[in-house]
C-alpha cells in the first residue's frame, strides 16, 4: 500500500505494539499528528511540556516493562525532551523518541527552530537517527525499539525531517529478525567463570548480595530468592533495586549507599564477598573507592561489559543477563546458612531501630518518615509509588518498603527533579488496575506541575503526596551539615496549593498532623480521577543515616540514640 513517512510511522508503532504515545505538536511534526486521525486505535496524551512527554514515557516503560513513546516537534519541542531523555538514560530505561525536523533541504541553514538533536542527545541516547530517506524509515523505526529494549535498555531518539513525514511510498514493513554487526549484547557466562564464581561462594563465611535494577529489568527475582535462600545470603538493595526481593524478608536487610540502612553499610564493609547483581557501583552506593568492601573478594554481573571493573575492579566479572547468569550458577549453589553473620547483621539492624525517628517523640509536628510511613500502612504496602528527588526520595526509599519489582519508581543515576508526577502518569497510563501515588516535594513538583492539566483532561487516577516543608529540603540538609547553616537559596516560597489543584479541577486536601493521613488516604481514594494531598511537614527534618560525599561507606552521620549528644 501507498502510505506516507508519516502514516508509515504509525503502521510501524501498531507493529511495534505500541498503545499510547506522550507528546506535543508543532509545524515539523505536524504531518505525523495529522495522520493520527486514521489511527484511533493509537492514543495520544497531550502534554503540557515536552519534558513531561519523555519522563510519561519513562515512567510508563518503569512500570510495564515495555518500550515507552514521546514525540514533539523540532528545535525547543526536541531539546525540551532531553533532560528526560538523559534520566531514562542513567535508570536504562527502554523509550523512543519521535522528532520533528525541518525540510532535507532547509537543514543547516538556521532555518525557523532547526536544531542539530541528534548531536545534542548522542551522549544521552543509546542510539539516534537522522532520518534521510522515507525508504528506510520503517527499517529505521523496528531497529530503534530492538535498540531500545535490547541488552541494556535505554533510549532512542527518531528525528524525521518534515518532507519525509509527507513523501510516498509503498509501505513494507521490514519482517524478520533485527542483527546489527557489532551489537550482540551477552546473554550466558562461561562454565569457567560459572565454577569460579561458585568457588568464592562456597569459601565465603561473611557473603552480600548487592541487588540492582538489572534484577527488576531481566524478570530475575524469583532467580534472585532462590540464591539467598539455597546459600544463606542476605541482600541489600540499590536505590533502584529496591522491590527485587521483598523486603519483608528475612534476608532482605534494606537499601545501601549515602541514605541507606546502616546495617547494611556495616555489612558491605565487613563482608569476606560481594556478589553484585545488575548494579553498577554508582559513588553513591560505594563513597570512598579506596576504602570500599576492602576485605571482600567480588563476583560482578551486569549486561553491559563496560560495567564490569569501572569503578570497582572485581574477582569474577560476567558480563551477561542476569536472569540467564543466575539459572546457570543455582543448580551448583550449595545450601548453606551463615547464622553468625546474619546475627550480627541483625544486631546493627536493631541498633538502626533505635535510632529511628519513627521511635522518637515528635514533639505535635508533623514528619515526612511518618507520612511516607503511613501511607505504606494504609496502602497495605501495594502502590506504585513514584518519588521525585530529594529529601522525600530517601524518606520513601526508608519508610515505604516494597514486597514487588517495579513497584517503586524513581530518577536514580541522574536525580532529575520534576520526575516525579509525570513519571507517575505515565505509570498509571501503562498499569491502569494499579494504585499509582506520585510522592513529591514542593520544590520538584513545581518544576512539571503543569501536567496537572494532562491529568486533568485524561482523567488519570494519580494520587499526588506533596511533602511540603517550604525547603529545597536536601539541598538545605547539606547546607546545615557542611556549610555552617548558610541557607542560600533553598527557602521556598510556595503557592497555595489546595487552591491551585482546585483551580484545574482536581480535588486536594491539606494534612497537618498524623491523625489525618488516613483520612487522606481515604480522600484520595473516593475520587476518580487526580487528587492531590499536600502534607505539611516539619521544616527542618534531616535524613539519616547520611554518608557525607566522598567519605568511607562506613562513616555515617546517624541520628543519637535517645539520650545520646550528636557527635
Amino acid at each position: 500500500m501507498i502510505l506516507s513517512g508519516s502514516e508509515i510511522v504509525m503502521e510501524c508503532l501498531i507493529r511495534e505494539g505500541v498503545e499510547v504515545m506522550f507528546g506535543y505538536p508543532g509545524g515539523a511534526i505536524l504531518p505525523t499528528y495529522d495522520a493520527m486521525t486514521k489511527y484511533p486505535q493509537l492514543r495520544h496524551i497531550l502534554v503540557r511540556h515536552e519534558q513531561g512527554a519523555s519522563h510519561m514515557a519513562d515512567g510508563y516503560a518503569r512500570a510495564t516493562g515495555k518500550v515507552g513513546v514521546a514525540i514533539a516537534t523540532s528545535g525547543p519541542g526536541a531539546t525540551n525532551l532531553v533532560t528526560g531523555i538523559a534520566t531514562a538514560m542513567m535508570d536504562s530505561s527502554p523509550i523512543v523518541c519521535i522528532t520533528g525536523q525541518v525540510p532535507r533541504g532547509a537543514i543547516g541553514s538556521d532555518a525557523f527552530q532547526e536544531c542539530d538533536i541528534t548531536g545534542i542527545t548522542i551522549p544521552v541516547t543509546k542510539h539516534n537517527y537522522l532520518v534521510s530517506d522515507v525508504r528506510e524509515l520503517p527499517y529505521i523505526i523496528k531497529e530503534a525499539f530492538h535498540i531500545a529494549r535490547t541488552g541494556r535498555p535505554g533510549p532512542v531518539l527518531i528525528d524525521i525531517p518534515k518532507d519525509i513525514q509527507t513523501e510516498k511510498i509503498e509501505f513494507v514493513y521490514p519482517e524478520g529478525e533485527i542483527t546489527l554487526p557489532g551489537y550482540n549484547p551477552p546473554k550466558h557466562a562461561s562454565e569457567e567463570q560459572i565454577a569460579d564464581a561458585l568457588e568464592l561462594i562456597k569459601q565465603a563465611k561473611k557473603p552480600v548480595i548487592l541487588a540492582g535494577h538489572g534484577i527488576t529489568v531481566s524478570g530475575a527475582s524469583q532467580e534472585l530468592q532462590e540464591l539467598a535462600e539455597r546459600a544463606g545470603i542476605p541482600v541489600t538493595l540499590t536505590l533502584l533495586g529496591k522491590g527485587a526481593m521483598p523486603e519483608g524478608h528475612p534476608l532482605t536487610v534494606g537499601m545501601m549507599g549515602m541514605h541507606g540502612a546502616a546495617a547494611c553499610n556495616f555489612a558491605i564493609q565487613e563482608a569476606d564477598l560481594l556478589i553484585a547483581l545488575g548494579m553498577r557501583f554508582d559513588d553513591r552506593v560505594t563513597g570512598n573507592l579506596k576504602t570500599y568492601s576492602p576485605n571482600s573478594k567480588k563476583i560482578h554481573v551486569d549486561i553491559d561489559p563496560s560495567e564490569i571493573n569501572k569503578n570497582v575492579k572485581v574477582d569474577v566479572g560476567i558480563a551477561g543477563d542476569v536472569r540467564t547468569v543466575l539459572r546457570q550458577l543455582l543448580p551448583s549453589v550449595p545450601s548453606k546458612t551463615h547464622g553468625e553473620w546474619i546475627g550480627k547483621i541483625r544486631d546493627w539492624q536493631e541498633d538502626g531501630d533505635e535510632r529511628d525517628i519513627l521511635h522518637a517523640d515528635s514533639q505535635g509536628k508533623l514528619l515526612g518518615a511518618q507520612v511516607i510511613n503511613d501511607l505504606w500502612k494504609f496502602t497495605g504496602g501495594d502502590a506504585i509509588t513514584v518519588s521525585d528527588v530529594g529529601q522525600h526520595q530517601m524518606l520513601e526509599a526508608q519508610y515505604y518498603p516494597h514486597k514487588r519489582p517495579k513497584s517503586m519508581l524513581t530518577s536514580g543515576g541522574l536525580g532529575t527533579m520534576g520526575f516525579g508526577f509525570p513519571a507517575a502518569l505515565g505509570a498509571k497510563v501503562g498499569m491502569p488496575d494499579e494504585e499509582v501515588w506520585a510522592i513529591v516535594g514542593d520544590g520538584g513538583f513545581q518544576m512539571t506541575l503543569c501536567e496537572l492539566a494532562t491529568a486533568k483532561q485524561e482523567n488519570i487516577k494519580v494520587n499526588i503526596a506533596i511533602l511540603n516543608n517550604a525547603f529545597l529540603g536536601m539541598v538545605r540538609q547539606w547546607q546545615e551539615f557542611f556549610y555552617e547553616e548558610r541557607y542560600q537559596a533553598t527557602p521556598m516560597f510556595n503557592p497555595d496549593f489546595v487552591k491551585l489543584a482546585e483551580a484545574y479541577g482536581i480535588p486536594a486536601m491539606r494534612v497537618t498532623s498524623r491523625e489525618q493521613i488516613e483520612e487522606s488516604v481515604e480522600f484520595a481514594r473516593q475520587h476518580d480521577g487526580p487528587v492531590l494531598i499536600e502534607y505539611a511537614i516539619e521544616k527542618e527534618e534531616i535524613v539519616y543515616p547520611m554518608v557525607p560525599a566522598g567519605a568511607d561507606l562506613h562513616n555515617m552521620i546517624r541520628r543519637p540514640k535517645p539520650g545520646e549528644v550528636q557527635a
